[in-house]
C-alpha cells in the first residue's frame, strides 16, 4: 500500500469518460490514497461533471479535481488535455450492445478511433503510462461493441516496443450494480412489484466483480504494467437464476431466448492466449508475445487453458450473492 502511495505522489491522471460508476470510485481511491495526487475529468457530459463537482466540492476548490468537457473523438482537445499529465486511465466507450448495433458509425467513431486519439494524445504529450479498460466482449466478439472493443485492445497492446509511453489494457466483464449490470434491472422488477424476470438461458453464468475489485485492477496495472500486458481479474461466477433467487426466492423465470450479440458465458482468455499467459496469484496477466511470458519469472498455464464464467472453479451460491448485494 505505502508503494502505491508513493506512486501516485504529486502526479497527474486523467480519466476519460470519468463521470460513470467506475470514475467515481477510481476518483474517490485515489483522493483518498495521496494527498498530493490531482484528477482530470475527461468527459462530453456537462451535467454530470456539474453533479460531480458538487460531490467533491471541496476538491476541486482545492484544486485537486478538474473537469475537462471533451470527447475521445476529438484529438486536438485530448492533447490539450493531457499537457502535463502522468497517467491515463481510458474509461470511454459506448457500451450497451443494442445501441452499437443500431450505431454503428458511432461505436467505431468512440470506441476505435478513440482509442487511437487516446493513444495519439498520450505519446505526443510525454504521458508515462495509460491502462485502457477492456471487456469479455472483446474476446471471441459476436456483436459490433466486442468488435470494436477487440480492436480497441489491439491498439493499446500492439506497437509497445516503439514508444516511449506504457499501454496495458485490464479486462473484466459488467461491474455488478452498475448500469451496464442486469442486477438493477431485477431489482428495480422486484421493488415494483414485479415477480417475473426475463432470462435469455437459465444455463447463463455471469462473472461477478465488484467496483472495488474493478479499481483495484486499474491501480495495480498502473503501478506493475510494463507495456502490452491484459491484466485479466480471477473472478467468482454464478448463474444469472441463482441471482433470480436472491433477490426473489418466489420470483417466476421467464425464459426470452438468447438476444443477438450475446453469449451464454463470459470469455476472458482462451486457449489461442494460454501460451503467452502467466499467473499471478491474485489475477492473470495476458502478455503481447510468448517470449515476454517464459521471460516473466512465473509459470505460464496451460496450453489447454481457457478462463470463462463457464469453466471456473469460483461460485457464488444465492447465501454468497445475499452478501454481495
Amino acid at each position: 500500500m505505502d508503494s502505491m502511495k508513493t506512486f501516485f505522489d504529486k502526479k497527474t491522471i486523467l480519466i476519460t469518460g470519468g463521470t460513470g460508476s467506475f470514475g467515481h470510485s477510481f476518483v474517490n481511491r485515489l483522493l483518498i490514497l495521496n494527498p498530493t495526487v490531482k484528477v482530470l475529468i475527461y468527459s462530453r457530459d456537462e451535467y454530470k461533471q456539474y453533479l460531480m463537482a458538487q460531490e467533491y466540492k471541496t476538491d476541486v476548490e482545492k484544486g485537486r479535481l478538474k473537469f475537462i468537457i471533451g470527447d475521445v473523438r476529438n484529438k486536438e482537445r485530448l492533447i490539450y488535455a493531457c499537457r502535463g499529465v502522468d497517467y491515463i486511465v481510458h474509461a470511454a466507450a459506448l457500451k450497451q450492445v443494442p445501441a452499437c448495433e443500431d450505431n454503428i458509425e458511432e461505436a467505431i467513431l468512440t470506441n476505435i478511433t478513440g482509442a487511437l486519439n487516446v493513444r495519439c494524445a498520450a505519446e505526443l504529450s510525454g504521458v508515462k503510462k495509460v491502462v485502457a479498460l477492456s471487456t469479455d466482449k472483446a474476446v471471441q466478439p459476436v456483436n459490433l461493441y466486442g468488435a470494436t472493443k477487440m480492436v480497441s485492445d489491439k491498439v493499446f497492446t500492439d506497437m509497445n516496443d516503439i514508444s516511449n509511453t506504457v499501454f496495458c489494457i485490464v479486462r473484466y466483464g459488467n461491474v455488478a450494480s452498475s448500469r451496464g449490470s442486469v442486477i438493477p434491472l431485477f431489482l428495480e422488477r422486484f421493488n415494483s412489484g414485479l415477480h417475473e424476470y426475463p432470462i435469455t438461458d437459465k444455463r447463463m453464468t455471469r462473472f461477478w466483480i465488484g467496483l472495488d475489485d474493478a479499481v483495484n485492477m486499474a491501480i495495480n496495472a498502473l503501478v506493475y504494467s510494463n507495456g502490452g500486458e491484459t491484466f485479466v481479474a480471477k473472478l467468482p461466477s454464478f448463474y444469472i437464476t441463482d441471482l433470480v433467487k436472491t433477490i426473489d426466492p418466489n420470483g417466476q423465470i421467464k425464459v426470452i431466448g438468447i438476444r443477438p450479440g450475446e453469449k451464454l458465458d463470459e470469455m476472458m482468455i482462451t486457449k489461442y492466449d494460454a501460451e503467452k499467459t502467466v499467473d499471478f496469484g491474485a489475477y492473470y496477466v495476458i502478455y503481447p508475445t510468448v517470449e515476454r511470458a517464459r521471460n516473466s519469472g512465473k509459470q505460464t498455464v496451460p496450453l489447454d487453458f481457457e478462463y470463462s464464467s463457464g469453466n471456473n472453479n469460483q461460485w457464488l451460491n444465492v447465501k454468497d450473492i445475499a452478501k454481495l448485494l
